[in-house]
């Protein structure tokens, strides 16, 4: 994800004051900006001189975690251990109707933390709530003020909801209310297989590319990897039970401009920067699990739902496109990341060169990912300026999309805890989900990871991993204040990354 600084809205907000007196904060977002404040105003981390040059630098970005981390990055609950239990904390017994589901698990969310102040992953709604579902006509009304009530009281659109691979009635009545609510919150993913009822598929697509959600999760590579995984946040794939202490990115595009050569990069420059985020993600981790005690204080720790042995933490990289293109030197568009042989196997041994050189680093706090961060594509933030997410192909220079694909699923075995690409498709493939169906079997046939879609007269888009609606952009633009904070983040992509300029994908 994916971000954090709610004040990026106001680009000269950086004191306690301008944030007090900015008209365009909502009175949520003022204390959320506040505490931030509060939380950057030491710095007890002791950070190297070298590290503090890359992060000055941008080479190296915590993505606004703050100085003083106190409670993990991404938080994934074991929602399915919650209906079972319940909690005694919050005094909730395991619920036997679906009216007792739907208030337990509205009422755990307020209780889940992480970097934006709301969780970022509020279960495999599916599956937690078929259990009390048995009348369509009848669970439906509940069912769309559910997702209605999270639209309006989580307001970031980085909260995100998984869905299958089983066929459920639960599963097809969300769909719907999703489609009929077309709202930005929660983000939903599909883990979709072979196994997948064709059904709920083209339901899924057709929704899709009504609201811009669900996206696609490759299952079985997920499950191979993580077994009992979520996707959360933006895509990204994480421990049930357990969460991402941390997730800090190298910019690969500013990292290219240190190197003599390709070579240098690969040998020298590259494993440097490695080492150094890796040392600055270990303080960070450090002072999170042993000095502001999170796992001994909180009850999700002490009633199960999260375990501290269940946690990772990611290691990001974005803007590969751009470094490749600078290290080859390639203006032409036939010479770039993603049009050229030469260039895209550059980006695959650099992609390979990082995983090795993070698999020598080890942190004994990562034991459940084998004492190693995991490596993910970072999606990029409202301030990425000509810098791509991830491993993606610049916007405006797509290849057409069977090349498309083939060239992304180069890249997406090597991140276990996140990687997409998203497809913009023109209005009339609505009459076409079917073809659609194809294109997400022979991608993920191909090694992808990750597939997000939508329809090019959606008001709800797919920014970089998380979503916004256009009509919420144009208020904001206006000078309105906005319910969602995701808004200012998509308001940035769209005038710094060309973000409404995607490629329309037609007659699929």
């Amino acid at each position: 994800m994916e971000i954090y600084y709610f004040y990026t809205m106001e680009k000269s907000m950086n004191s306690v004051q301008n944030i007090i007196e900015n008209s365009h904060l909502t009175y949520e977002q003022k204390v959320i900006s506040l505490a931030r404040e509060a939380e950057n105003s030491f710095y007890p981390l002791g950070l190297s001189k070298e590290i503090e040059e890359y992060r000055s630098e941008g080479v190296i970005c915590d993505l606004g975690e703050g100085n003083a981390p106190y409670r993990p990055r991404y938080i994934v609950p074991d929602y399915e251990l919650f209906m079972h239990q319940g909690s005694d904390f919050l005094e909730i017994d395991p619920p036997k109707t679906l009216e007792e589901a739907v208030f337990a698990l509205l009422a755990l969310y307020n209780h889940v933390p992480s970097i934006t102040g709301f969780p970022v992953y509020i279960g495999n709604l599916d599956t937690l709530l078929n259990p009390f579902v048995s009348d369509a006509k009848k669970d439906y009304p509940l069912i769309y003020l559910f997702l209605r009530h999270i639209d309006r009281t989580i307001t970031d659109s980085f909260c995100h909801a998984n869905i299958g691979p089983e066929k459920t009635l639960a599963g097809e009545l969300i769909l719907k209310a999703s489609k009929e609510l077309n709202t930005s919150t929660p983000n939903i993913s599909f883990k979709w297989d072979d196994s997948v009822d064709e059904s709920f598929t083209i339901n899924a697509i057709d929704t899709a590319l009504s609201t811009a959600k669900p996206s696609f999760a490759n299952n079985k590579m997920f499950q191979k990897e993580l077994g009992k995984y979520g996707i959360v946040s933006c895509y990204n794939g994480l421990y049930i039970g357990g969460g991402s202490f941390t997730l800090v990115r190298l910019n690969i595009a500013e990292l290219a401009k240190k190197a003599s050569s390709v070579d240098d990069f690969l040998k020298n420059v590259l494993p440097k920067a490695v080492k150094l985020q890796s040392e600055y993600m270990d303080k960070r981790i450090d002072y999170l699990v042993n000095r502001s005690r999170f796992f001994e204080s909180s009850f999700l720790v002490k009633e199960s739902l999260i375990n501290k042995d269940r946690f990772s933490a990611m290691f990001g990289m974005f803007g590969l496109a751009e470094g490749v293109n600078h290290l080859l030197k390639a203006t032409e568009l036939q010479d770039r990341f993603g049009h050229n042989q030469e260039a895209d196997n550059l980006g695959v041994a650099i992609i390979q060169t990082l995983e090795k050189e993070v698999f020598q680093h080890k942190n004994t706090n990562c034991s459940v990912s084998d004492n190693h961060f995991l490596l993910h594509a970072q999606v990029g933030i409202d301030t990425d300026n000509g810098i791509s997410p991830g491993c993606r192909i610049p916007i405006g220079e797509e290849p057409q999309i069977w090349e498309h694909l083939q060239q992304a699923a180069l890249f997406h075995p090597f991140f276990p805890s996140g990687i997409g690409d998203i497809f913009c498709f023109d209005q009339m493939s609505k009459k076409n989900p079917k073809a659609i169906l194809d294109i997400i079997k022979g991608a993920f046939g191909e090694g992808m990871r990750y597939l997000s879609l939508y329809a090019a007269d959606s008001d709800v888009i797919r920014i970089t991993g998380y979503l916004v609606k256009k009509s919420e952009i144009e208020k904001l633009q206006k000078g309105e204040a906005v319910l969602r904070d995701t808004t200012a983040l998509g308001l940035g992509n769209v005038e710094h990354a060309r973000t409404l300029e995607r490629k329309v994908r037609k007659n699929v």
